[in-house]
Parts: structure tokens; sequence; C-alpha cells
């Protein structure tokens, strides 16, 4: 099978089905696994990204999205170069990656109309049930079963020392630092199976604005920043760049300040994108909601706030 699979998480579980060599055609964001990364890639984003600051990317979107530009470019001749049987796409978020509105003159080019997968995901159970959709889609059902199965048993493995815990620590999830947004969706619900209580967001609801004075009042005991899209060293540099003490007032009084449990993870492979690897991000969060319980050492995928490099007023002090 002609499979163009245009988001990360899709890639992703297509891959693990064993079906790598079937993809003809990949999103600018599918990374993982790396044997893919030698794909053909179909689609371009036309917000400049890589070197802007948090405040510029909110801007360029902000400013296609109210003049009605898409924020993605189909390669159209690659694409029909392509001839997919099935191609894979979402509806969940416009800023994210294509949607199916922009591929209909794409599809309606080809030869043969391919089959057109159409994700939806706005809890982890959701995300779960996409995987065994992909496995249908592609002959691989009994497959994809199986592995979603193993996920379920990761997940309550995860979450049966600390289910009954008086304890869950407050926690806030930032899915962006300037302008400041919640993380939405499926975020929530992880935060609760790894046994810790969301302070600023609903499980399944979209990732919204929300003003420093809200994170204050929140008080959170932990709190983990997941900008959309951004690994580590990215999110570290942004935050050099914006001093938390000095952009956000009262930073240092904190709950989650004072006691050294501010974190920094990689948002685009655990908590970002809905795929399978969400479930070993719920793990990332468990080691930093309730250490006590799963270890002191921090996985790879998380960082604590307190290694961030000093600013340049802070070095200059």
């Amino acid at each position: 099978m002609r499979i163009c699979s245009l988001l990360p998480g899709a890639t992703e579980v297509v891959a693990a089905l064993d079906l790598a060599d079937d993809l003809v055609g990949i999103s600018h964001e599918c990374d993982f696994p790396p044997a893919i990364r030698n794909k053909p890639v179909l689609v371009r984003a036309v917000v400049e990204g890589d070197r802007a600051t948090s405040a510029d990317i909110h801007r360029q979107v902000a400013a296609s999205l109210g003049s009605n530009r898409r924020l993605y470019e189909l390669d159209e001749p690659a694409f029909r170069r392509a001839k997919p049987e099935l191609v894979i796409t979402q509806n969940l978020c416009h800023v994210c990656a294509v949607t199916p509105d922009q591929l209909q003159q794409a599809i309606a080019a080809l030869p043969a109309p391919p089959s057109l997968l159409t994700l939806n995901p706005t809890r982890l159970d959701d995300v779960l049930a996409d995987i065994e959709r992909i496995g249908s889609a592609t002959g691989k059902l009994s497959e994809a079963k199986a592995w979603t199965a193993a996920l379920r048993k990761r997940l309550d493995d995860l979450r049966a020392p600390v289910a009954d815990r008086r304890n869950r620590p407050r926690v806030a999830c930032l899915e962006w630092l300037d302008p400041l947004y919640t993380a939405g969706h499926w975020v929530p619900e992880m935060v609760e199976w790894a046994g810790g209580t969301e302070v600023l967001a609903s499980a399944g609801g979209p990732s919204r604005p929300i003003t420093w004075d809200q994170v204050r009042s929140a008080e959170p005991d932990v709190l983990v920043l997941m900008p959309c899209g951004f690994p580590i060293d990215r999110t570290l540099r942004e935050l050099e760049r914006l001093a938390p003490e000095a952009s956000w007032p009262g930073w240092e009084s904190l709950p989650a300040v004072r006691h050294d449990r501010v974190f920094v993870v990689d948002g685009p492979s655990y908590f970002n994108r809905p795929g399978p690897r969400l479930v070993e991000g719920v793990a990332i969060l468990a080691t930093a909601i309730h250490p006590e319980v799963f270890g002191s050492d921090l996985p790879s995928g998380i960082q604590r706030m307190s290694r961030l490099p000093r600013t340049r007023s802070q070095s200059d002090a």
C-alpha cells in the first residue's frame, strides 16, 4: 500500500506497524523514527519558526489566521507523483498540520482517488483508538490491537502505585510561553494518570491563552513547560531570553519554584503530538510529580529548570 502520512504521530504508528517501506510521503514535522527521515517531504510551513521567538511565532500565526492564509503548503506535484492509496491527515488543529480541506484539490488531481483517514483525537483514549484505526486502514488491525493493549497496561502500571494516594500535587502545564497558553486536550489526563491534579486546564478541552496572574493564583506544586514543537534545548533558550524572574512577577513565590519542581520537557516527542509516545510522557510526568514513588533520577525527555543557564543580566551582576 502506498501511504502518505501528513501527521507525525500517524507516521510513527505506520512505521511501528512495520509499514515504513510503504510510506511514499510525509510532512515536514515527521521525524520519528529516524528510519523515515529520508522519505519525500510533501508539506512545508509558511511560518518561519526555526530561529523565531515564541512571541514572533505567535504573531506570524495570528496574522496568517487573521488574513485567512494557510500555515502550510502542500507540494502538489510531489503529491501527485507519490500516487498515494491512503492519505492520513488531521482535523484537530489548523496550527499543527495540513487539514482535509487543503487536500481536496490535490486529491482531485490524482488519477485514482485514495482513501482518506482523518484523525481528530482530543483525549488519550482517542489517541489509542486512532492507532487501531490506522491498523484497520492498513491491514494491520490485529497488530495494532495488541500494541494498544500493551500501552493500556503500561498506563495501568503507572497509575497503580499512585491511584490511592491522598497527596496529589497541583500541576500546571504550559504549552506556550509568550504569550502563555495552557496545555489542553490529552495533557490534563496525562497528569491525572501520573498522580497529579492539573489546575489550569480540563481534559479534552483545547489549549487556551492564560495570564501570568492566573498561573500565580493556581499555586502549582509542579510546573511543567512543554512549548508546542520545542525540544528541551529550544525551550531553555527561550527561557533564557524571557528571564522568568523578570518577566513574570512573583515567580520566586510559586510553590513549584520554591521547592525546585519546575521542569522542562521534550514537547514534540512526548506531549504535543497525538501518538503512542504520549504514554511515555505519562511516565515522565510521574517521575516529576511523585519522585518518592518513581525515584529521583529523571529519565530522558525531562530536565529540572534549575539547570537553566544564567541570563546575560545575571551573569553581569
